[in-house]
């Protein structure tokens, strides 16, 4: 699931890198460069020094118009009153309410899949159980408080971004305390519009350079993950389960518009792919040959 995640997710980076070749290749050579021959802090900002790089080329070259920034103020508000539920609910109608309600909830349920393998990518990279310690449970939970508050302020669903996932295995940083002072950054520099406008210039070439090679870590993950786990493909059940998990969610992505829809509701092809993976992992003999961690952490070995 973790290696059908990173290649679903490259379609957008080469997407985006075809905008402008030199910008994507620029970051990429930058980022590969620092992370291999890069000393000190050079080796641990690679992903932040190949977006600076490239973005600078990129103001070189014209492709920047900078005249915006002068449109809008150093300092101000992140929020659009017009945009929240605070607004929504002086006038509220409630049929749109509960059509909406029922429009978001499959993307709600992609969310949660990726979640749940972002989290197994994660702890694969570095080398903790974050299943048990400190849980799905309370992280699901966390990742579902924090969509709530976001929506409460006009804001889109959250989402663990698989990108997370590179960075920390480029960078071999993985201390919270990290993240949490960069979440704090966030958050006050959030209220600068002209910093965002700053980074919403940014081209999206050098956006799908970095994007690329995070995406292939991805993936990269993924498959140390089935080496690790000696996962055996001489079995026709593991091969059917891994190769059904890959081919619905890539043929999914790109061979749909929008997923595959069942009434109403939209399965993203990760999404249709988790649910694949998990019904066919439950109904197919139990002829693993490989060793396998379940929800509470213990590993088990199922027989040949």
């Amino acid at each position: 699931m973790v290696i059908a995640i990173g290649l679903t997710l490259s379609g957008s980076a080469i997407s985006n890198c075809q905008q402008n070749w030199l910008l994507a290749v620029t970051a990429i050579v930058i980022v590969i460069g620092t992370s291999i021959w890069g000393k000190g802090i050079i080796k641990i900002v690679p992903i932040l020094l190949g977006v600076v790089g490239s973005y600078i080329l990129a103001a070189a070259m014209g492709e920047v118009d900078f005249s915006k920034l002068n449109e809008v103020a150093w300092i101000g508000l992140p929020i659009d009153m017009d945009r929240t539920a605070i607004s929504v609910m002086k006038d509220p109608n409630f049929d749109l309410i509960v059509t909406s309600i029922i429009a978001i909830f499959p993307i709600a349920f992609a969310t949660i899949m990726e979640h749940i393998g972002d989290m197994c990518a994660i702890q694969s990279t570095v080398g903790k159980n974050f299943i048990k310690e400190p849980g799905l449970h309370r992280t699901l939970c966390g990742d579902g408080l924090a969509t709530f508050l976001a929506s409460v302020f006009g804001a889109p669903a959250n989402t663990t971004y698989g990108e997370n996932t590179g960075v920390l295995n480029l960078t071999k940083v993985f201390d919270p305390a990290v993240i949490r002072l960069a979440a704090c950054f966030a958050i006050v520099l959030s209220f600068s519009p002209k910093f965002a406008c700053l980074i919403g210039l940014m081209p999206a070439a050098t956006i799908g350079g970095v994007s690329l090679i995070l995406y292939g870590m991805i993936s990269a993950v993924g498959v140390r993950n089935l080496v690790e786990t000696s996962v055996d493909f001489s079995s026709s059940r593991n091969v059917f389960v891994a190769a059904l998990i890959m081919v619905v969610s890539i043929g999914v992505q790109y061979g749909t518009d929008g997923g595959v829809k069942i009434g109403s509701v939209a399965f993203s092809g990760l999404a249709l792919a988790a649910i694949v993976g998990i019904f066919l992992n439950a109904i197919l003999p139990d002829q693993l040959g490989m060793k396998v961690k379940s929800f509470n952490g213990k590993e088990k070995k199922y027989r040949k």
